[in-house]
C-alpha cells in the first residue's frame, strides 16, 4: 500500500472548496439571498457563544463539582 500524501490531497480539495464557493455563507447582505439584510438590535458587539451540549444519551453528562 502506497504512503498516504496528505499534501497534494489537501491542496486539492483546498482549491476545490474555493473555486466552488462550498463554505461561503449569504445572510442577505450581499442581495442574492433575497432576505433583507440584518439588523443589529442594538450596539453591543457580537460574539461567538459554544454550549456545550451532553450525548443524547446522557451517558457522562458533567453536571458540575461537588
Amino acid at each position: 500500500m502506497s504512503e498516504y500524501n496528505f499534501s497534494a490531497i489537501e491542496k486539492k480539495w483546498q482549491r476545490h472548496w474555493l473555486e466552488n464557493k462550498t463554505f461561503k455563507t449569504v445572510d442577505g447582505t450581499d442581495g442574492r439571498s433575497g432576505a433583507p439584510a440584518p439588523q443589529p438590535k442594538d450596539d453591543r458587539p457580537k460574539f461567538y457563544c459554544l454550549d456545550m451540549f451532553p450525548y443524547p444519551s446522557g451517558a457522562g453528562l458533567h453536571v458540575g463539582h461537588p
